[in-house]
């Protein structure tokens, strides 16, 4: 597969707009309720197969219903679901995000088996293989902290695999040990908090350069709707955000390194993957879901990614 996405796979329940919970028995009526594929791995495959690019995911769900949709819909969009192993008695990881009317989405969530994700489970050919690699959520799973695995990811690379770490939550307890994954990644893609919390520094270009002395040969920081940071040795440039109307923003992370690994692969610098990324956020910010508004988008058409 060109792409290899490894880490969290969940099933997202969304609602929209949700302004506020009904009390007691109390019934709101909605817009639209959707079911999708998601999470750091899972969404970023997702996307990756929607814009046009072969690519196969590694992960670890419950052997219960919500596996049995979450692998259906991933099969359905076109990823290689061949690498995610089934955990008997756990249950697949969820969440229940009720979307505000302006994009918001505050979540309720099962972490599942994700936690228990470890290097035996996966495929090192396969892993090795892969012109990109994208680590997905290696602050929530926890058994890819290994040595084994870092050495697998240090073997990929000196074959000539790009690989790529973006992480899933904003949760302070669980960022010291993300920083063990740095040197063994080409490039890492947190958000603002994220890197804040990473780097302990007190705004985002500080945070990027901070990160970036620790391995990897590019930063880029998502800022939402002020576009994104990109730093590499060469120096520290802003890339705007697209001005579009936003409908939800689950699951823009996901598709900005989506279509990161798409620029890298079409023979893009650093800034141009940036760019595409950026574009292929915007188009899922448009609507419900990780996998909204792609319809018809090629990374390779003139105009996609102004």
């Amino acid at each position: 597969m060109t792409v290899v996405t490894v880490g969290v796979h969940i099933v997202d329940v969304l609602a929209r707009p949700v302004e506020s919970i009904p009390a007691g028995q109390d019934t709101h009526l909605l817009e639209q309720i959707r079911i999708t594929a998601a999470g750091a791995a899972a969404g970023t495959a997702v996307t990756l197969a929607k814009i046009g690019v072969p690519v196969a995911s590694m992960g670890a769900v419950g052997d219960d219903e919500l596996g049995d949709f979450l692998l259906m819909i991933m099969e359905r969009r076109g990823v290689d679901v061949s690498g995610v192993v089934r955990r008997p008695g756990e249950q697949t990881a969820a969440s229940i995000l009720p979307i505000r009317p302006d994009g918001g989405r505050p979540s309720f969530h099962v972490p599942g088996a994700n936690l228990g994700l470890a290097t035996a489970d996966l495929d090192a050919d396969r892993l090795t293989g892969a012109k990109v690699v994208h680590l997905g959520g290696m602050d929530v799973t926890w058994g890819l902290h290994d040595p084994a695995f870092f050495a697998l990811l240090d073997k990929a690379r000196e074959g000539g695999t790009t690989v790529t770490l973006d992480l899933l939550s904003n949760m302070p307890d669980l960022m010291p040990g993300v920083r063990a994954f740095l040197p063994h990644v080409d490039y890492l893609l947190p958000n603002e908090e994220q890197a804040l919390m990473l780097s302990g520094a007190a705004t985002p270009e500080e945070a990027a350069a901070a990160l970036l002395a620790e391995g990897p040969k590019g930063v880029i920081v998502t800022l939402g709707a002020d576009g994104s940071l990109v730093a590499t040795a060469a120096g520290v440039t802003r890339v705007p955000a697209l001005d579009v109307p936003v409908v939800d923003t689950t699951g823009c992370g996901d598709a900005y390194c989506a279509g990161f690994a798409a620029g890298l692969l079409h023979g893009r610098d650093v800034l141009g993957a940036a760019r595409l990324g950026t574009a292929v956020a915007a188009r899922v910010a448009g609507g419900l879901g990780s996998d909204a508004g792609l319809a018809g988008f090629v990374p390779g058409d003139a105009g996609q990614d102004a």
